[in-house]
């Protein structure tokens, strides 16, 4: 394994750093203002200012391997991504590299039909638009996504939708113009042959978003909210399907394998800021006649977290490298693995950084809180931490048998 940057990726980590370090994070304070303004589901005018001269410095669609993105592999992009987190509400999307666009674009781009690619693709790439994904529901444990129960049904030439989601990444957001509904279209099929994915525009009659869901209090912008939808006899025509009928399993675990990889990557830069801010309140904040980076328990936290930060990284380094050389069926093991090491990692890194910060941790004088309310729901997002331990080690005692 090779995890050295290349001269190519060198020079993008420069712009990617001087991007989010001179216009992203100084942009913060005016994005909150903003977005107190217009509300929390609209786009602050900042961000189509950023996405300007994230565009212009060749900083676009890191993340889609090949045409039309930058091409990229999964170890190349993993550095960038990491500076992207961070500042995770607004780098990401200014470099049209956000959740769940990101995993959404993916799957139009490799299971849609052409004229879907057309319509809704080409505005996705080129940040005019966002998307949902509309998997999760309220009624069951979507943990098993074999517990999915919208039904999705042939009819009069395409496809009715009857269902309730919630946690639909992305709805809430006025610029959201498609979702990827994942339904079950075949109840006594095979496990993992029932399902099916459906491109459906939210103007679609019978598509209703009902109401917001948010993160610990948070509203969740950076990633378009999250949403109630309500899909009552809502139909799509036959182009709308996504890839093959009672195919959606497996188009679900294809998209998510990346978009798992690049939550795990933004989680390290969200250390790293909640790592830089500790150690520079350590240093200045003195307690008891000596700075607190004295104290010996906050050295322990110190050294700690960046073992941590470090362990994480290659872990993450090497799945990324796993899914650029057996694919990301080769790197099943590796995936489950970051998915739980990285939100525990960053969890334990900020939560210490809000101890260190006392009172101001809690509060919203400084990123922290938002930051570890994210990284708490990443223990949850995409499979709880329980489930992909479960999956880990039943794939380790296959070996074995």
């Amino acid at each position: 394994m090779e995890f050295a940057d290349s001269n190519r990726v060198h020079a993008l980590k420069a712009r990617v750093t001087a991007f989010v370090e001179t216009e992203v994070i100084p942009a913060e304070a005016r994005y909150q203002a903003e977005k107190r303004e217009v509300g929390p589901w609209d786009t602050p005018p900042v961000m189509e200012e950023l996405k300007k001269k994230a565009r212009a410095a060749g900083l676009w669609n890191l993340f889609l391997p090949g045409d039309p993105g930058v091409g990229l592999t999964n170890l190349e992009y993993a550095p960038l991504a990491e500076i992207s987190g961070r500042s995770p509400w607004i780098a990401p999307e200014a470099m049209n590299c956000s959740a769940p666009d990101t995993g959404n674009m993916e799957i139009l781009a490799h299971f849609a039909s052409p004229a879907v690619r057309e319509r809704w693709l080409t505005p996705l790439l080129n940040g005019e638009i966002r998307s949902v994904y509309s998997m999760t529901e309220p009624e069951v444990a979507s943990s098993d996504a074999d517990n999915i129960a919208t039904s999705i049904t042939e009819d009069s030439g395409g496809f009715r939708i009857q269902g309730r989601k919630w946690w639909s990444s992305g709805a809430m957001s006025p610029r959201c113009k498609i979702a990827i509904v994942m339904g079950c279209s075949d109840p006594r099929g095979e496990r993992h042959r029932r399902h099916t994915m459906l491109a459906v525009p939210l103007d679609t009659p019978g598509v209703k978003v009902e109401r917001s869901t948010s993160v610990f209090g948070y509203s969740d912008s950076g990633h378009g909210g999250h949403a109630f939808i309500h899909y009552d006899d809502a139909w799509v025509p036959r182009e709308n399907l996504l890839g093959q009928l009672h195919e959606g399993f497996a188009i679900a675990q294809a998209r998510l394998g990346p978009g798992r990889i690049h939550h795990a990557m933004r989680l390290i830069g969200m250390a790293e800021r909640a790592y830089d801010l500790m150690c520079t309140r350590a240093l200045y904040r003195f307690a008891f006649g000596k700075a607190v980076a004295e104290q010996g328990v906050v050295q322990d936290w110190i050294a700690e977290a960046r073992i941590r930060i470090e362990q994480c990284r290659l872990l993450v380094l090497k799945t990324a490298w796993l899914m650029d050389t057996v694919g990301n069926k080769g790197a099943a093991t590796e995936i489950s693995a970051i998915k739980v090491a990285a939100p525990a990692m960053a969890t334990w890194v900020i939560d210490r950084a809000i101890q260190v910060h006392g009172g101001a941790g809690v509060s919203q004088e400084t990123p922290l809180a938002e930051l570890y309310a994210q990284a708490r729901m990443l223990h949850i997002a995409d499979g709880p931490d329980e489930v992909h331990k479960m999956a880990l080690a039943r794939r380790e005692l296959r070996r074995y048998r």
